[in-house]
């Protein structure tokens, strides 16, 4: 992974497909949209310290992926993520000191913070299980698609566990108020999709047969838009989470002022005089 991340900061170019230990990562053909596959369906796909690192590393290299527009992570088989998996996991932090505990906590938390990181809108599909970490891999997407039958659980507190892990009494409240977000993690209790999809956590629910091409069709249309302004918004909406009104609002001032000068916006504006759809290409 720290030879592709290497390689793609020289040559500012996507990520191949290929396959990890624990996911796949496949490129469509124009280098547009990336999908990634959490791939232990067997185990409901639950997550490892090598996947973790992984999928942060590839997050973080996304930075430099400029050709890529959009992310979509789905699992396989019909469930997304049943969170850190029980005996690769959760046996061994049982016998860790608080340092190796801390080292562990933090990457976990660099996972969600390389998803936020990088420019790219970022898309889950979810069916079925969508457990602790999975859900907090769900969460700091960007938009998130699901089946009837999607079942999301911050079930930290099942295991002992505060409900404060990797973000999520930060990101959960903002995703669906305080007091439902405050429900979830205190109960560890399972969000239906119709309680997901009410509350603004899911953005439509699909049926499962439909639910990966609806999430790669959302992609693509988002690829095929003005990109640069779509990572200009995905980093303001993280960013004003921390300002006030006026600060906000000279920050999203200079945000426009950037995008006025690409060639999209003047794009948009020759397509509009000229009464035809606007091609746009990222720059």
């Amino acid at each position: 992974m720290n030879q592709i991340a290497l390689t793609m900061a020289h040559h500012k170019k996507p990520y191949a497909s290929y396959e990890a230990r624990h996911f796949r990562w496949n490129v469509s053909e124009d280098g547009k949209v990336g999908v990634i596959t959490l791939n232990r369906p067997e185990r409901k796909n639950p997550l490892t310290f090598d996947s973790y690192a992984e999928l942060r590393d590839l997050f973080r290299g996304l930075v430099y992926a400029t050709d890529l527009k959009t992310v979509v992570i789905n699992g396989a088989g019909d469930n997304f993520c049943s969170g850190g998996d029980v005996h690769e996991i959760i046996g061994p932090l049982t016998k860790m000191s608080m340092p190796e505990l801390l080292d562990f906590t933090r990457m976990t938390g660099d996972l969600v913070k390389a998803m936020r990181a990088c420019p790219q809108p970022i898309i889950s599909a979810i069916d079925g299980i969508c457990a602790g970490a999975g859900a907090m891999i769900a969460l700091a997407s960007d938009m998130r698609i699901a089946t009837a039958r999607a079942k999301t659980a911050f079930l930290f507190t099942r295991v002992g566990l505060a409900g404060a892990d990797m973000g999520a009494c930060a990101l959960l409240p903002r995703a669906i108020g305080q007091g439902r977000a405050s429900e979830l993690l205190f109960t560890g209790r399972s969000m239906s999709s119709d309680e997901g999809l009410a509350w603004g956590f899911y953005n439509s629910l699909r049926e499962p047969d439909d639910l990966l091409k609806a999430a790669t069709e959302l992609a693509r249309s988002l690829a095929d838009g003005p990109t640069f302004a779509h990572s200009m918004t995905k980093k303001l909406l993280h960013e004003e989470w921390d300002m006030g009104v006026d600060q906000a609002i000279e920050a999203e001032a200079n945000a426009q002022a950037i995008c006025m000068q690409t060639q999209d916006f003047r794009r948009a504006y020759e397509a509009f005089s000229e009464k035809r759809k606007p091609v746009f290409e990222g720059n």
